[in-house]
């Protein structure tokens, strides 16, 4: 839905790969899907024709859906009263947390899922986002960006007020890991893969792809999305093994968090791999995060990507 130039992209991606050279680690562009050039001079969003879904009594225009500052909720049954913050945010820098992270904190491929975390632990990511001390692993990543921008704007009642609703907040698991050899052809729409209609295949190699199953479900904010991850054969007990003689240390047996070491169970694949990278580039580089720089500082990325699916597959 956000956009940006050809030429940004470019020296987006120049900067990361001088950083990369610097850390030693090559940061990989599949990693961030980006988003098309938009238009040059695109109409203003349609704000009379109604979109329903067949599974909710709501009912939102196009320009409704994408509004930063209006959460765009198909089922308010399905979760508590949220905080204002979190239905509107504050115009014209706090975005509405819930329109990224969703109604239910669910949260979607391109940004974290926020329930069922520890609420210190989100206000002290947030806090971390601000301060620098957790930075993006690939410069200009919108979403990523807007991040930044609630952060460095958010007030302290407005965070511990997010923080507290979103840890209350079950979290379910929301992506099918698929082993394979073979993907079919994709592009970017909303930040995320989708399926290249009758265009071929292509081989995966050493590469963790998410993808929604269905574009204008994904563009239009539905809750309850099943989200399909594709990862390498094997990479599923792979993962297994070596969480188990690691990741379970501080995570927990079953990777389901311990106090404040946040869960990893069930959790987007492509989300958890991102945190893993930027943990191996310094991107993360705050004190608590000090055992994971011990932890990555001998994996490479399909070692990574094999814990990042066992991870996934889990229920949380």
């Amino acid at each position: 839905m956000f956009m940006r130039p050809i030429l940004a992209l470019a020296l987006c991606l120049a900067s990361t790969a001088a950083s990369a050279q610097l850390s030693g680690f090559g940061v990989p562009e599949w990693l961030f899907p980006l988003n098309p050039p938009a238009a040059v001079n695109p109409p203003p969003p349609d704000n009379v024709r109604l979109i329903r879904l067949p599974n909710s009594k709501a009912a939102f225009t196009q320009a409704q859906l994408l509004n930063l500052f209006s959460v765009p909720d198909w089922h308010p049954a399905s979760h508590q009263a949220m905080p204002d913050v979190v239905v509107h945010g504050h115009a014209p820098d706090v975005f509405a947390c819930g329109f990224c992270h969703m109604p239910g904190g669910q949260g979607r491929p391109e940004n974290a899922s926020l329930s069922g975390l520890p609420a210190q632990y989100i206000i002290q990511q947030v806090l971390d986002i601000k301060s620098g001390a957790r930075r993006e692993s690939l410069k200009g990543y919108v979403p990523s960006d807007k991040m930044v921008h609630v952060a460095e704007s958010v007030s302290a009642s407005d965070l511990a007020a997010a923080a507290d609703y979103f840890a209350a907040q079950p979290m379910t698991r929301r992506t099918r890991v698929v082993e394979t050899a073979v993907v079919p052809k994709m592009h970017v729409v909303g930040w995320i893969y989708a399926v290249d209609a009758g265009s071929g295949t292509e081989p995966l190699g050493e590469r963790l792809l998410e993808m929604t199953r269905d574009p204008e479900l994904h563009e239009q904010r539905a809750d309850g999305q099943l989200y399909i991850a594709y990862t390498p054969v094997g990479s599923i007990n792979r993962g297994k093994s070596y969480a188990r003689s690691t990741c379970v240390t501080c995570h927990g047996e079953h990777l389901q968090g311990v106090g404040l070491i946040p869960p990893l169970a069930g959790r987007s694949p492509t989300y958890i791999l991102r945190q893993l990278v930027a943990f191996k580039t310094g991107a993360r580089s705050t004190a608590s995060g000090a055992p994971m720089k011990a932890v990555v500082a001998d994996m490479k990325i399909d070692n990574m990507i094999d814990a990042t699916a066992y991870a996934a597959s889990l229920q949380p």
